[in-house]
């Protein structure tokens, strides 16, 4: 961190600055010329807030040098994440690891028919809500803990992982029971209880990117989870609300490529909530896999048209089919396994 002094601060106000720094555990190193005063703070800095240095009269200017998340960095760590499920399922390496599933689990009939459906295609992680938090009070809020005991069922039926979002602190030690991943919605990515009571978890954590979150954001949200001890994080983004009405969210693609410069972690895509369109996801589907995404998560149902959420973006099982089609041809030309 760089510190810019005013050109007519007093030595006395210099100095307010310079103690606090001392304070703080840091060192200081003097880098000012003839025309301009700086100091340099050494250190780990990712406690202290640039913002704060303004409260004293003597600061002109404060820049950051390193990036506030600390963990969850590339400085940090250079080799990418790979977190390993067990039973050859591994996110963040060469897999394409593709999380399929209804919006909503409604039925054992329905969940039953889509275990079935991943099995015969040899794809291993079902995804499904339990819990809805939903914008609407009055919409399906989930079938809460049996959904997620129906959910290991399915999975233990037909060797597959499960993947649902936590909805709460208090229910955190339930999923633990149930699931192999717990995800994080995007509307509590910066729920701090729940992020840091995850950091205690030893569950892989699937971190949605919020609604309006910048990527700095959203990688801080996965330090919180990192700073308690639980470095298997998963970033996902399922797009951005922008100004544009016509999609559900705004697909941001070059995300990926800016989360795979700047943090190790795994990061998978979501095309079913970044466009709200079930004809957009194939072809969304596809970018994801191009750009580089360690995987991607996807809403399927026998039957959209009756689905109890979500249903205008969520595939047919035939129309999945076809998409797996032109996913497998291009994972086969970038090195890549679907899974």
């Amino acid at each position: 961190m760089i510190i810019k002094i005013k050109r007519d601060a007093s030595l006395e106000a210099v100095q307010r600055v310079l103690d606090f720094i001392k304070q703080e555990g840091f060192d200081l190193k003097d880098v000012s010329s003839d025309r301009v005063k700086i100091f340099g703070v050494i250190g780990d800095t990712s406690k202290l807030e640039a913002r704060d240095f303004y409260a004293f009269e003597a600061v002109a200017e404060v820049i950051r040098i390193q990036s506030p998340y600390k963990k969850a960095s590339r400085e940090f760590q250079s080799n990418d994440t790979l977190i390993d499920l067990g039973d050859g399922v591994v996110i963040g390496g060469d897999q394409h690891v593709l999380m399929i599933g209804p919006c909503s689990v409604e039925n054992e009939a329905q969940m039953m028919q889509v275990g079935a459906f991943l099995q015969r295609h040899n794809l291993k992680i079902l995804r499904g809500g339990a819990f809805k938090p939903r914008t609407s009070p009055y919409a399906f809020q989930g079938m809460g803990e049996e959904g997620l005991k129906l959910m290991r069922r399915v999975a233990d039926r037909y060797g597959l992982k499960v993947i649902s979002e936590v909805p709460s602190v208090s229910a955190i030690a339930l999923f633990e029971k149930y699931v192999d991943i717990i995800q994080v919605g995007a509307r509590n990515m910066q729920n701090f209880h729940l992020l840091k009571a995850l950091g205690q978890s030893r569950k892989p954590i699937f971190l949605k990117r919020g609604l309006s979150a910048t990527i700095e954001e959203w990688l801080m949200s996965a330090e919180y989870i990192m700073h308690g001890g639980n470095d298997q994080v998963i970033l996902c983004e399922r797009g951005i609300r922008t100004f544009e009405t016509y999609t559900r969210n705004t697909l941001d693609i070059s995300a990926v490529l800016a989360v795979r410069e700047l943090s190790h972690l795994p990061v998978i895509v979501d095309p079913s909530h970044a466009s709200g369109r079930y004809k957009m996801i194939d072809p969304l589907a596809q970018a994801a896999l191009a750009v580089g995404a360690h995987g991607q998560m996807i809403e399927i149902h026998p039957e959209p048209e009756k689905a109890l959420s979500d249903g205008a973006q969520s595939l047919t099982l035939e129309r999945f089919e076809r998409l797996l089609e032109h996913l497998k041809p291009l994972a086969d030309v970038l090195g890549k396994r679907l899974t």
